[in-house]
């Protein structure tokens, strides 16, 4: 009963602000929260992750860019309440690939010779999600994009578990329906088949789908062919992507870019 009175006192009086991380300090806090969220919730583990500072860390930090969600009605240093990790063209050349490049083959994507930006490490404090959080992020992203005159987007997403069986409704649901087209069609490396069987149940599959999968989707983004099986996370991940070109007026609206953000 007190965190769920906590949650609601967090959504009707959060002020928020999103911009890009300025200082290592900020980037800090990105980290931190990153932990909370793939560590403690979705039991991550890898090489470079500080357990004894509590910071989820690799090797593309230092080639990204963190764009923040801050609620300003928090004490500072617990104000950053959501993350992205944006990777661009440069951020990629610089580190060698792109964080997306260790499970999926993105010739299509980098061979099309458009603008491409990556998200990663999408994640929301436990007491945000289900609100506005998220689309403030979006704003935010969504200027970025913009400014930067970004034609396509894209990034890992996952289901918690690494059970395919159990992931059988939802993967196969994507595979249906919001299979990417073949031009920015990329693949698994490690391929595992979406089409997993015939959906008995598409209102249940549905559900299976984590919340920000279905955001995707509902702005116009496709799915690239295949699952990927991430142990060291712990998640089922498949690689989402919003080509810009093919969203329509009414997602485009949705997506919604504001002018009055200073990022």
């Amino acid at each position: 009963m007190i965190q769920k009175s906590y949650r609601e006192t967090a959504k009707s009086t959060s002020q928020f602000a999103v911009r890009l991380a300025q200082t290592a300090a900020d980037v800090r806090e990105a980290q931190a929260l990153r932990y909370c969220v793939f560590v403690d919730e979705f039991g991550a583990d890898g090489p470079l992750i500080d357990h004894d500072a509590r910071l989820e860390t690799d090797c593309f930090d230092d080639h990204t860019e963190q764009l923040l969600l801050l609620d300003m009605a928090r004490r500072v240093g617990e104000r950053v309440v959501g993350v992205y990790r944006l990777m661009d063209s440069r951020g990629a050349k610089s580190a060698g690939q792109f964080y997306s490049q260790g499970e999926f083959d993105l010739a299509p994507l980098i061979g099309s010779q458009r603008t491409l930006l990556e998200l990663g490490r999408s994640c929301l404090h436990v007491d945000y999600r289900g609100g506005s959080g998220m689309m403030h992020l979006w704003q935010g992203l969504a200027k970025i994009v913009r400014d930067r005159k970004i034609e396509v987007l894209f990034g890992v997403a996952s289901f918690r578990g690494t059970d395919l069986d159990a992931l059988t409704p939802p993967l196969s649901l994507l595979h249906r329906d919001h299979l990417a087209p073949r031009d920015i069609r990329v693949r698994s490396n490690t391929y595992e088949a979406l089409d997993r069987g015939v959906i008995q149940d598409r209102v249940g599959a549905m559900k299976q789908v984590p919340a920000l999968i279905k955001a995707y989707l509902r702005l116009g983004g496709f799915i690239g062919d295949g699952a990927f099986v991430d142990h060291a996370f712990k998640t089922t991940d498949v690689c989402v992507i919003l080509d810009l070109a093919r969203m329509n007026p009414r997602q485009a609206a949705l997506y919604g870019a504001r002018d009055d953000l200073d990022i």
